[in-house]
């Protein structure tokens, strides 16, 4: 289809308005030929560099977080004949240190040699690991991914087959739990996934977790929120025994706590 442009009579004014109008789609063409050979594969190779990553450590001082607490909406009660879920916020925000949970008094710990039993689970910022395998010579952690599963569902979980930490060449990391999380590319914000995880503990006993959160209160990723329930007897079901069903009242609603952390 031919322009009013081109109707235009061939006069000198004419044609330079034609050279112009040329002159200008050229340069817009050479514009969107330059975003597309230098920006965008560069941005395809940092988006592809993030897919490809462990965990998303946002870069910034190796500080905790001031606003440590956080606060936590209670969950609906849960039924009476399972153990107690707890809900620990633990504050993981350096990017530098780890910060070692322990399932038995779910409260971060502070160790001197990470070969003790005394933890379970590590955080940095939305990276886990476990006590065992190629972060630990003596633990003899690890998990299992149940699936986006409702978390009371679960009553009991596998005795044998944990995932253990691996080496890579840059980190330590278990295959399991690499992202427990998905990304929203419009907001650049991180969301838990649904996933129950199974536990087996340093000393071989055994929980359930799910992660709630990444952020702390001031928006910064590091403060971990799980809900967990663990089994001290060793046995692998959460459920209660008759004696301890037999004294619960009904309708107790999960434990919530805002653990910090300046180990």
């Amino acid at each position: 289809m031919n322009s009013s442009f081109d109707k235009l009579p061939e006069t000198e004014e004419n044609k330079k308005r034609k050279l112009w109008r040329k002159l200008f789609l050229l340069n817009l063409c050479i514009s969107f030929i330059l975003i597309g050979l230098f920006w965008l594969p560069s941005k395809l190779v940092q988006l592809q560099q993030f897919l490809d990553s462990p965990s998303v450590d946002v870069p910034g001082e190796g500080k905790m977080a001031k606003n440590e607490k956080k606060k936590v909406k209670p969950l609906p009660v849960q039924p009476k004949n399972l153990l107690s879920t707890r809900i620990v916020t633990v504050n993981a925000s350096s990017e530098k240190e780890y910060v070692y949970f322990n399932f038995s008094n779910g409260k971060p710990v502070k160790i001197h040699d990470s070969s003790s039993l005394e933890w379970d689970l590590a955080f940095r910022r939305s990276k886990i690991i476990t006590n065992g395998g190629a972060s630990s010579k003596l633990g003899k952690a690890g998990l299992i991914d149940l699936g986006p599963l409702g978390f009371d569902t679960v009553t009991e979980v596998p005795k044998d087959n944990y995932v253990v930490d691996v080496s890579t060449r840059t980190d330590t990391e278990n295959p399991v739990i690499l992202k427990p999380y998905s990304y929203n590319y419009l907001t650049h914000k991180l969301k838990a996934k649904k996933n129950v995880y199974a536990a087996r503990t340093a000393d071989n006993k055994f929980a359930k977790f799910q992660l709630l959160d990444f952020y702390c209160d001031n928006k910064e990723v590091g403060c971990i929120t799980i809900q967990f329930v663990y089994q001290k007897s060793g046995s692998n079901s959460f459920l209660k025994s008759s004696g301890d069903f037999s004294t619960a009242s009904a309708g107790i609603a999960p434990t919530v706590e805002s653990m910090t952390s300046t180990f």
